[in-house]
C-alpha cells in the first residue's frame, strides 16, 4: 500500500532547480573523482571486449550486465551525499539489485520500443518518464513494475521540466561525440568528457530524486536496504 507522504507527492505540482541540481552532482562527483575515473575505465574496458572479441554476445552484455554496473552510481551517490566513506567495491553493489535492475532495464526498453513504433511521442514520454524507475527500485523497495509507475507519475507532475532536464542530459553525453566526428585526434578528448558526463548523468538523477523523495522515502517509513537517510 502506498505511503500517504508518497501519494500526496505523486499527486502535487512538483518542481526542483536544474542548475542547482547540477552544481550539487558535481560536489558528488569531485568527492570521489577518482574512484569515478577508475571505474568508468573498467567499464570501458569491459565494454570494448565485448565490442572487439564477444561481439556476438554484445546484447547479453547489455542485458546481464550492463544494469547493475551502472546502478552502482546511485549507490555511491548515495553513500557520497550522506557523508559516508565510500570504497572502490561500493561500485558492484548494484549486483545486489541485479534481478530487480533487470526486470526495470528490460521492461522499460519493451515499451519505450513499443511506443516509438506505435506514435513516436508515446516512446519519447516513457523514456522521460522512466528516469527514476531504478531509484524507486533500489531506495523505495518497490518491485519493477511499481518502481515503473511510481516514476511515471512523478515525472507526469512536471514532465515538461523534466523534458527539458532531459535533453540537457542527452546534450551533455553527446558533446564528446560531435568532438570525435569533427576530428578524430579528439577521441582522447571524448574519453576524459565521458569519463564525467556519464557518472555526472547519473548523480545529478539521484540528486533531483532525492531532493523530491527525501520525506516521501525517508527511513522511518519505508524499510529497504539502501534509503534516504
Amino acid at each position: 500500500m502506498i505511503h500517504p507522504k508518497l501519494e500526496k507527492l505523486l499527486s502535487t505540482e512538483i518542481d526542483f532547480d536544474i542548475k542547482s541540481s547540477f552544481a550539487k552532482a558535481w560536489e558528488l562527483y569531485k568527492s570521489q573523482a577518482l574512484l569515478h575515473l577508475t571505474f568508468m575505465i573498467l567499464l570501458f574496458s569491459i565494454q570494448g571486449l565485448f565490442v572487439i572479441y564477444l561481439a556476438d554476445y554484445i546484447a547479453l552484455y547489455s542485458l546481464l550486465l550492463a544494469p547493475p554496473l551502472y546502478t552502482r552510481f546511485f549507490l555511491v551517490a548515495n553513500k557520497s551525499s550522506h557523508g559516508q566513506s565510500v570504497r572502490y567495491m561500493d561500485f558492484f553493489g548494484g549486483f545486489g539489485y541485479w534481478f530487480l535492475m533487470l526486470s526495470i532495464w528490460l521492461i522499460a526498453q519493451i515499451l519505450i520500443v513499443i511506443g516509438l513504433f506505435a506514435l513516436v511521442i508515446p516512446g519519447i514520454y516513457l523514456a522521460v518518464s522512466y528516469m527514476f524507475s531504478a531509484l524507486f527500485g533500489i531506495f523505495g523497495g518497490f518491485d519493477f513494475w511499481t518502481s515503473l509507475e511510481y516514476s511515471r507519475k512523478l515525472v507526469t507532475r512536471n514532465w515538461w521540466k523534466f523534458f527539458q532536464f532531459f535533453l540537457i542530459l542527452v546534450l551533455m553525453n553527446l558533446i564528446g561525440a560531435v568532438f570525435v566526428l569533427i576530428n578524430p585526434v579528439a577521441a582522447i578528448l571524448f574519453i576524459v568528457a565521458i569519463c564525467i558526463s556519464l557518472p555526472m548523468t547519473f548523480l545529478v538523477i539521484y540528486v533531483v530524486f532525492e531532493e523530491l523523495t527525501r520525506d516521501a522515502l525517508s527511513t522511518d517509513e519505508k524499510e529497504s536496504d539502501a534509503t534516504h537517510e
